[in-house]
């Protein structure tokens, strides 16, 4: 199996991201625990990404770092957030079929 973590995030909640999200996929890739790390920004916390400038520097922080971040297209551009994710590096595509190939291949999945 590769040694590659996804992780889904889903939440719009403040406190999910500051505790969880900004802390295990950005440790996970500076500290070697997992090689590939892609952070996968998914509905509500696209908005919450999209509005929040804190929580853009942290994104910016783990894409600086070498965590692969990206976006849900179709959420992104429904609430009006592309432009900014991709103004700090993140990757916005639709990612409908690269889910479904994660869950198909067995491949590691966290969902937050």
């Amino acid at each position: 199996m590769e040694d590659k973590l996804n992780v889904l995030w889903t939440s719009g909640d403040l406190i999910t991201a500051e505790k969880m999200l900004f802390m295990y996929p950005h440790n996970a890739k500076l500290l070697g625990w997992w090689e590939d790390v892609t952070l996968i920004i998914w509905g509500a916390s696209t908005q919450l990404a999209g509005e929040n400038k804190e929580v853009q520097v942290k994104i910016k922080e783990m894409v600086d770092t070498g965590v692969k971040v990206e976006a849900c297209k179709a959420c992104a551009d429904q609430l009006e957030s592309s432009e900014v994710l991709e103004s700090i590096g993140v990757d916005v595509k639709y990612w409908g079929e690269p889910l479904t190939k994660i869950m198909k291949e067995s491949g590691t999945l966290l969902t937050i």
